[in-house]
């Protein structure tokens, strides 16, 4: 008898197959899962983890813009679905054409207002005659496709009532739940790695032709039906979400709004406004305000309207609101407090310190003269005048230069030996000049100052970038030099150049021109051509771009400052390049930032033009100040807020030059 071998074998199980065949619990399939992966090396499961954990990063990394493939999808797909839920389509531009977005039916004011309807404006007959060809980069236009040039307004209508809805076959793209629309420009939407807009000179297409004043007044329309129906009687609104944020409570966005209307001459718009100013608007409210903010917006909103239509309710609200602000002047230093409780008529400083800006406490004066004029008071003139008698003689300057904070106990500066012409200090040299303008070129000290600081910019915040050699204006911080310029900053080549009108050097104008191409090219190199909040030149000999902008700078908040300044230097110099540079930043801004539910959204993303992540909120200035300065630099009434008659504030809101004593 043989001895039996070892042999390796295998034991099978089976179940009968009367009770239920095959089992596949979850707990037998676990226990064979977790077999298996024990049967594997370390290095194996190592390896597999390893695999996992990369394609759960990528798959995080590139969700985002998954959403953007439905833009491949065939035509109409997209708008059809949104026919099903609006009941209606939208309709593609002509291209270099503003889209026919038709804002919401306002109704008729009440008749106890009528008489109180903007009477038209002088230049209400000549701003049609200003058609100007649709400008375009030639290098864009190579990258970016051909735009047609052969068809008129009058050809594309009839193109439309042939097609029917095929020319409704636009994609429209989801942002957060709003749609918006992706045709808004003569150009097409670029690619995710397409290359920085070319600077060189725009061109006219042959045959395209569009009325700048009519869009941006489109553009107004649009942006205040959004306002009407989300966010009424409220500061701000937020497009996106079709909803409002409120500052103070005070309606900032409609009382910013108020003279642009006047001056475009929008009559509906502006009674129903009024009305609810005179129904609605009150200052007797528990609500701390910022004094800077609420001079310049409310305050210079309520006397420009009054000066531009002659109606004594603007008046007296500004009557209200400013003898309201007064408790902010009474401080030991006599340098205003921060903020203000309208309501109670208490003023205090913020939270954290005892100091105000130098920018606020120096920006009110315009607004508050005014107001003494008005009023034959003279304590709102005093006030403001004593600040910039404080600030004239006080030590800690810099070639003209002031710090940025000031102590309204001991009305010293504080912060020493930081300086720039950005946030916190710009409007200090902006008001310096237009105080000596608005009083009759007669305060002397106003003017020195004035001149002493821009020998102070160019002593110490000026340099040239490389490869290009733009022209920017930098700051310094205990005498170290960064190359950083806010977009604040912009405001500078319109206030040069006013100087220059007015009789000052006229190197002031050559500055200003080389400021005006930098703050240009700001737009015109970042890919979404808007600018970023903050930029940084390059100052090393390499090639690349110009401009540099940080991660955490790279938002655009609807800023008025380039438009501005393109405003002032075509009114000075009617050289057509502004007109063409501000038409391509108007277009930027209907590509990028509108919304098509009405308003407009500040967005945080300039360098990406794919998914420019817009911010859901819409800045009263942009009402108030940017697209006033785009209707007055595409006007072709130099009457129109004749720049010798009127002097803006830094909020846009025009105010009279004083006339001379006989």
């Amino acid at each position: 008898m043989y001895p039996s071998s070892k042999r390796d074998f295998v034991t099978l199980t089976l179940t009968d197959q009367d009770t239920g065949g095959y089992n596949n619990s979850k707990q037998w399939r676990r226990q064979s899962c977790w077999r298996k992966w024990k049967q594997l090396s370390r290095l194996q499961r190592s390896l597999l983890l390893f695999l996992f954990a990369m394609l759960l990063i990528c798959g995080i990394v590139t969700y985002p813009r998954l959403s953007w493939s439905w833009r491949d999808i065939p035509a109409g797909a997209v708008d059809n679905d949104w026919d099903r839920r609006h009941g209606h389509g939208l309709k593609p531009a002509l291209p270099g054409v503003m889209p026919g977005v038709v804002p919401g039916v306002i109704p008729a004011p009440q008749k106890e207002n009528e008489g109180h309807i903007l009477p038209e404006p002088p230049a209400e007959r000549k701003l049609r005659s200003n058609k100007q060809s649709v400008p375009v980069l030639h290098s864009r236009q190579q990258s970016r496709g051909n735009v047609s040039g052969g068809q008129t307004k009058q050809e594309e209508q009839a193109m439309e009532e042939e097609n029917g809805t095929e020319k409704r076959d636009k994609p429209l793209i989801s942002w957060r739940g709003a749609m918006i629309e992706t045709d808004q420009t003569t150009e097409p939407q670029p690619s995710a790695g397409q290359k920085p807009r070319d600077s060189a000179p725009q061109q006219a297409v042959s045959g395209l032709s569009v009325d700048q004043p009519e869009a941006v007044k489109e553009a107004f329309r649009h942006a205040w039906k959004g306002y009407r129906e989300f966010a009424w009687g409220h500061d701000e609104l937020k497009p996106i979400s079709k909803s409002y944020a409120e500052w103070f409570g005070l309606g900032l966005t409609l009382i910013d709004a108020l003279d642009t209307m006047c001056i475009m001459g929008l009559k509906e718009e502006f009674a129903e406004a009024r009305k609810w100013v005179a129904t609605e608007l009150s200052f007797s409210r528990n609500v701390d305000v910022n004094l800077f903010e609420t001079t310049i917006r409310i305050l210079g909103g309520l006397l420009s309207t009054y000066h531009l239509t002659g109606d004594d309710l603007f008046l007296n609200k500004a009557k209200d609101v400013g003898s309201r602000l007064m408790p902010a002047f009474s401080t030991p230093s006599k340098v205003p407090y921060s903020d203000v409780n309208i309501g109670k008529g208490l003023a205090h400083p913020p939270r954290w310190t005892s100091d105000s800006t130098v920018a606020e406490v120096t920006s009110i004066q315009l607004e508050f003269r005014e107001l003494s004029r008005l009023t034959q008071n003279p304590q709102y003139q005093k006030a403001v005048e004593e600040v910039m008698k404080i600030v004239h003689r006080l030590d800690g300057k810099h070639d003209g230069l002031v710090p940025l904070f000031i102590n309204t106990n001991s009305g010293q500066f504080t912060h020493l030996g930081v300086f720039t012409l950005g946030a916190r200090a710009d409007s200090y040299y902006e008001y310096l000049l237009k105080q000596w303008i608005q009083g009759g070129k007669k305060e002397k000290e106003l003017l020195e100052d004035y001149l002493q600081a821009v020998e102070g910019v160019k002593k110490n915040l000026l340099r040239k970038t490389s490869p290009r050699g733009l022209t920017f204006v930098g700051e310094l911080s205990h005498g170290r030099f960064s190359p950083k310029m806010d977009h604040l900053v912009c405001f500078l080549p319109g206030t040069l150049a006013l100087g220059t009108h007015n009789g000052l050097p006229s190197d002031h104008m050559e500055l200003a021109t080389q400021l005006m191409e930098t703050c240009y090219q700001m737009y015109a190199q970042m890919e979404t051509g808007l600018s970023p909040e903050i930029a940084y030149f390059n100052l090393q000999p390499r090639s690349g771009r110009d401009v540099d902008v940080k991660s955490a700078d790279r938002h655009n908040l609807l800023r008025p400052e380039t438009v501005e300044s393109l405003f002032y230097m075509y009114r000075f110099t009617r050289d057509q390049k502004y007109r063409d540079w501000g038409w391509e930043i108007f277009q930027s801004f209907n590509k990028h930032t509108r919304v098509p539910s009405g308003g407009y959204t500040s967005i945080s993303n300039v360098r990406d033009p794919v998914d420019p992540n817009p911010r859901d909120k819409m800045e009263s200035f942009f009402l108030g100040e940017t697209l006033k300065y785009f209707y007055l630099l595409f006007s072709d009434n130099q009457d129109l807020i004749s720049l010798d008659k009127y002097v803006f504030n830094t909020e846009a809101h025009p105010l009279p030059i004083w006339p001379s004593d006989p």
